[in-house]
């Protein structure tokens, strides 16, 4: 291949990798804001899973699929990077394919979302925690700061992961409105946009 043409590779996969950031960290707002303006509903639901069931439930499954469908070519620097991305891809195709409870006791299928959700979740932490962190033999000061940016985000995703388990098993009312998990796994999200800009080369790239 020539050096022109892995040049061009490299920055399409560049621009891959922000495109999947900015999706999963606008995702949350073009849903509230949309549902808000557009169809003047609810602006904040209880979860960011309640909008499959607005008006702006085409455009929640369609950005799904798309991180899911970017996870399952995601080609990283090992084969664990590529069992991680699979993994995430399978995890987000079951959020998108299978709908959060809307009302009532958890059944069969809300039970496959949240399951689906919080592991699609865990393997996004252990990409920022585990997978990007991986030193060069001489890293660039630049490579070390993102390795901080990556554990940063990692930890919010680990964290608000917890907190969203603790309160649906210790908190939450049945009936309750409370957006408490919707603004958590808006934080997530923006945490895994922040990581996945930082590994496309927005912030702090090497320097040629």
């Amino acid at each position: 291949m020539k050096p022109k043409d892995k040049q061009s590779l490299t920055h399409s996969y560049l621009a891959l990798r922000k495109a999947v950031g900015w999706i999963g960290m606008l995702l949350p707002f073009v849903l509230m804001l949309g549902v808000f303006f557009i169809f003047k509903g609810e602006i904040i639901e209880k979860s960011i899973s309640y909008y499959y069931y607005s008006k702006m439930g085409n455009v929640f499954v369609g950005a799904i699929c798309a991180i899911a469908l970017f996870m399952f070519f995601y080609s990283g620097y090992d084969k664990w990077d590529n069992w991680a991305g699979n993994v995430a891809g399978l995890f987000a195709l079951g959020v998108a394919w299978f709908p959060t409870t809307q009302e009532g006791p958890r059944d069969l299928i809300g039970t496959i979302h949240i399951t689906c959700a919080a592991l699609f979740f865990l393997t996004l932490a252990v990409y920022s925690l585990f997978l990007f962190t991986q030193k060069d033999d001489k890293p660039t000061p630049q490579k070390l700061t993102r390795n901080k940016i990556y554990i940063i985000c990692g930890v919010v995703m680990v964290l608000c992961i917890i907190a969203i388990a603790v309160y649906l098993n210790f908190f939450h009312k049945q009936g309750s409105t409370s957006g408490f998990v919707f603004w958590a796994e808006t934080i997530t999200l923006v945490a895994f946009g922040v990581s996945w800009l930082t590994k496309g080369g927005t912030l702090y790239p090497d320097k040629e």
